[in-house]
């Protein structure tokens, strides 16, 4: 397994829509196998193959590995989840405000709102079309990470205002980090 590389904004590969993977092969497996160790040497709940460069419509989630800034709701149901191809096929009417960050987003965190639970087909880790209904915290990452697939980023459903003080502020630590 390696770790990758991580894009981060204002890169825009990351506003890129994703393309479907036709076949969960072995080359697909060991890529997520890569994203995982990526999302765990990072420290995230999540990962989109849009994050590393990789414009599949593949994403990784672990909501329940530890995590100080995050509450553990245990809907994550205690092992990672490879999805491919996933796709929401119901959402509640119900929302959610979460403090969400995003590894391509350093250091940066806001308040979004999104639908409570939603339902997602996807092909696991081998292949096989699976079902799942999502709540809590998981129904938050798993909407934040098909954005990336789709080419929104949490930002997108701020304010302009909130938006720009975020970029400003990642273009601020990025400067800092050059000069250093």
């Amino acid at each position: 397994m390696a770790i990758l590389t991580v894009i981060t904004e204002p890169d825009p590969r990351l506003h890129i829509c994703s393309e479907e993977v036709a076949e969960v092969t072995d080359d697909i497996r060991h890529f997520m196998d890569d994203m995982l160790e990526t999302m765990y040497h990072s420290e995230g709940i999540g990962l989109a193959a849009v994050q590393v460069g990789v414009h599949k419509r593949i994403i990784v989630m672990d909501i329940d590995h530890s995590q100080e800034r995050y509450e553990n709701d245990g809907s994550g149901q205690g092992r990672p989840l490879c999805m491919v191809n996933p796709t929401i096929v119901a959402s509640s009417e119900e929302e959610n405000i979460y403090q969400e960050g995003c590894l391509s987003f350093p250091g940066q965190f806001a308040k979004v709102i999104r639908p409570k639970e939603v339902t997602i087909e996807y092909l696991d880790y081998d292949g096989e079309k699976q079902t799942l209904h999502c709540t809590g915290l998981l129904a938050t990452c798993v909407q934040h990470e098909i954005d990336h697939i789709n080419g929104v980023v949490f930002v997108d459903h701020l304010s302009k205002l909130k938006r720009e003080m975020i970029l400003r502020k990642l273009k601020k630590s990025k400067q800092l980090d050059d000069e250093a």
